[in-house]
């Protein structure tokens, strides 16, 4: 099967359309301010020692990812820090692509700076999609464990996804386009990682995704239509809380890029960051 350049990359742009989260959805919020947070001057307080910090999904950046959850974490008396990681062909604003285990690193470096900069021995991370499964791998192979108390997912996925299927269809054409798993590589490292079977999946599930030391929330949603399975994103390991959105609140329909707007999401956040907030169901029907 020959392809000429031309097409080589169309195929490429749809391959990497189909696996992201959808570089449409920062039009919902470019223009958004951090009101709220990533204000550096920030230091927690004796009720939220830990600083939180947000990682977004695959796709996306730190100001759109987090516009409607961001400022309402910061409300609660935390400390808020976001980071845009991973960027590469598509620009400054396209984030998550760069192999996942490069992204760790870089996430590991973002920690200790709002670590030195709080004065925090640890923080909390709080991540959408990729940024579940991204700093999962920082916890457990770049000393991530050691700095961090509470670890909370979101459209969560440890496992990888079919897209419904269309994971068959890239599969194929990585095999039959010369060139074209060069490309992606280069273009998404982490798209072709999260297709599995891949050795960043085997080596995430190897003894287990959890480890020692964080506490672990998983949130996920039967209508998720990215990740796919949904159950992707469930650890069933010991010391790791997973939570079905449906099984909290059943009148929540969000899909997978809805979750970044979900009150229920809010409320279940700052109930795994602190115990004693008490989350209420409230209807949510936006299935995307």
């Amino acid at each position: 099967m020959r392809v000429t350049n031309g097409g080589a990359k169309r195929i490429l742009t749809a391959v990497v359309a189909a696996i992201t989260l959808g570089a449409a959805a920062p039009a919902v919020a470019e223009a958004a301010p951090a009101g709220g947070w990533n204000d550096w001057a920030c230091r927690p307080t004796a009720a939220h020692p830990q600083p939180v910090v947000l990682v977004h999904g695959l796709g996306a950046n730190d100001s759109v990812n987090w516009f409607f959850h961001a400022p309402k974490i910061a409300a609660e008396g935390y400390c808020v820090f976001s980071l845009t990681y991973g960027t590469g062909v598509l620009g400054p604003g396209v984030g998550g692509l760069a192999s996942m285990r490069d992204s760790a690193a870089q996430l590991g470096r973002f920690v200790d700076q709002v670590r030195a900069t709080t004065g925090a021995a640890k923080v909390d991370i709080v991540g959408h999609s990729e940024g579940s499964t991204m700093p999962a791998y920082y916890l457990k192979y770049d000393g991530g464990a050691a700095n961090v108390a509470q670890f909370v997912g979101f459209g969560a996925n440890y496992r990888g996804t079919t897209l419904g299927g269309l994971d068959a269809l890239a599969k194929a054409l990585l095999s039959t386009v010369p060139g074209l798993g060069a490309i992606l590589r280069t273009a998404c490292g982490a798209c072709t990682e999260y297709l599995a079977p891949s050795a960043f999946l085997d080596d995430l599930a190897r003894g287990g995704v959890h480890v020692a030391g964080p506490a672990y929330t998983s949130i996920v949603s039967k209508y998720d239509e990215v990740v796919t399975p949904y159950t992707s994103g469930i650890l069933n390991e010991p010391g790791a809380t997973d939570i079905v959105l449906q099984d909290f609140c059943p009148s929540d329909a969000a899909g997978h890029l809805s979750q970044a707007i979900d009150p229920n999401v809010t409320g279940l956040i700052l109930h795994a960051l602190d115990a004693g907030y008490r989350p209420s169901c409230t209807p949510f029907t936006l299935p995307l």
